[in-house]
């Protein structure tokens, strides 16, 4: 019993890092899936455009999904239309930018990832650039090679081609080589500006390594909590009502959050030495009266999701 929960401890401290495994595994099965089901190389002069297809509407798809996915997001954009001042602050006009440009950074992991094992694999690139008409590009490419590249290009990714065998697996390879070299350059600028980031990040705190780390469970506890409590006073609030609609008697009492406690509970927050999280902060110094010109709080210092 205490090996199986030494487990489970383990997977629950690691589960970013299981998250993101995850995600890669099923990025590679989807491009694999993609490249051997889907994706049929026209070969003819609608290459380029067929491989950028497949190349880059995948990734934008993951994207999207990974702004409807984060929670940022709709605490960001709710209610922007009848307060713009939420998102645009006064005194403070690159508020919105700031934010928006945390949500794609974590919105970004997923093309990311589409893209770099896309491009190891090769086969979107070798299509696409084999229909690319750019005279330098041809130039650069069917060098020392015999005339019939210039035009029959496209068709070596279906090995179609009435090249020599030997000229038109060397074009693939070239193809593949390059589409390979542009996924490490992705993989390592990726992993670079990650670094760069978590550094910038680390070293503009405020506070010490354990009181973040401390943070992080309350946050993550906190938002465990608030699901449940949201399922409880739900389930007794539906089920005042049904009982005294059916029965026909006055409702009985239950205590609610104001209005304004829930658009003061619902605010990015900027973590303080003194509180954990905007209910903390709430709890605390009590549900003030909260002027509309007011900043909006925002996480600075993790891009974790913070209830």
């Amino acid at each position: 019993m205490d090996g199986f929960q030494t487990i489970l401890k383990f997977f629950t401290n690691q589960k970013t890092a299981i998250g993101y495994s995850f995600m890669a595994l099923l990025t590679m099965g989807g491009e694999r899936v993609f490249s051997l089901v889907a994706f049929r190389c026209p070969c003819s002069n609608e290459n380029f455009r067929y491989g950028v297809v497949f190349l880059f509407s995948p990734a934008f798809v993951l994207l999207v999904i990974g702004y409807f996915l984060n929670s940022k997001t709709w605490k960001l954009f709710t209610g922007c239309w009848v307060n713009p001042r939420k998102i645009f602050p006064r005194g403070n006009t690159c508020h919105f930018f700031y934010i928006f440009g945390q949500i794609t950074l974590n919105a970004l992991v997923a093309p990311v990832m589409w893209l770099s094992v896309a491009l190891l694999n090769g086969t979107f690139y070798e299509c696409a650039m084999s229909g690319l008409k750019n005279p330098a590009y041809l130039q650069a490419v069917c060098h020392s090679k015999s005339a019939k590249c210039f035009e029959e290009l496209h068709k070596v990714a279906c090995d179609k081609s009435s090249m020599p065998f030997s000229e038109s697996d060397e074009l693939k390879r070239t193809l593949q080589a390059q589409s390979q070299v542009l996924g490490w350059c992705v993989i390592v600028t990726t992993a670079l500006l990650s670094l760069l980031t978590t550094c910038c990040a680390s070293c503009q705190s405020k506070v010490s390594h354990l009181q973040l780390k401390f943070w992080r469970v309350y946050t993550e506890k906190e938002k465990e909590q608030l699901e449940q409590i949201f399922q409880l006073y739900a389930t007794r609030l539906s089920e005042r009502n049904l009982k005294c609609f059916f029965e026909n008697k006055e409702p009985e009492a239950i205590p609610l959050p104001a209005f304004q406690a829930w658009e003061d509970a619902s605010q990015l927050y900027s973590f303080s030495k003194q509180h954990y999280s905007t209910i903390h902060r709430l709890v605390e110094e009590g549900q003030k009266e909260i002027n509309e010109e007011r900043e909006t709080m925002v996480d600075f210092v993790d891009r974790r999701e913070i209830p």
